[in-house]
């Protein structure tokens, strides 16, 4: 209930996003080719206590790519990566201490490794010219 870490999310994850999109987009069109590869989170398809906020920018990154890759064009490749529970730094990061313990018990137990991220998103751009992955979500096999 901190106004300051929802502002640090929403600059991260979705004005993020959207600078980035801002900053290639006119390149990608002058060349006629590009690919954009955004990252949500399992929780824009699952909400869990007490990641809501998270979630909700997690679900705008979702909607702002499918509307990219809408209004992009025949010539862009927009793909958004879904990582689930993944053994990174940020894992309880703003959570209250109760849960951050209880996030890195969980991060120890079930987490990906950030390599499995990475080979998703290398999937999606290892696609022939022409061939569009829109979405792929990757997570533990343990993951609900």
């Amino acid at each position: 209930m901190r106004q300051d870490d929802w502002d640090a999310m929403v600059a991260t994850n979705i004005t993020g996003v959207l600078n980035g999109i801002a900053a290639a987009l006119p390149v990608f069109r002058r060349q006629r080719s590009g690919q954009f590869v955004n990252v949500a989170s399992t929780a824009a398809y699952v909400v869990k206590s007490p990641q809501g906020v998270y979630a909700a920018t997690k679900t705008a990154v979702k909607v702002l790519t499918e509307g990219l890759r809408q209004e992009s064009g025949p010539d862009l490749r927009v793909t958004l990566v879904s990582p689930g529970f993944t053994d990174t730094e940020g894992v309880g990061k703003g959570a209250s201490p109760e849960a951050a313990a209880a996030l890195a018990r969980q991060r120890e137990e079930i987490a990906m490794p950030p390599s499995a991220v990475a080979a998703a998103v290398g999937y999606a751009i290892a696609q022939p010219a022409g061939i569009d992955i829109s979405e792929i979500v990757v997570r533990p096999t343990i993951q609900s």
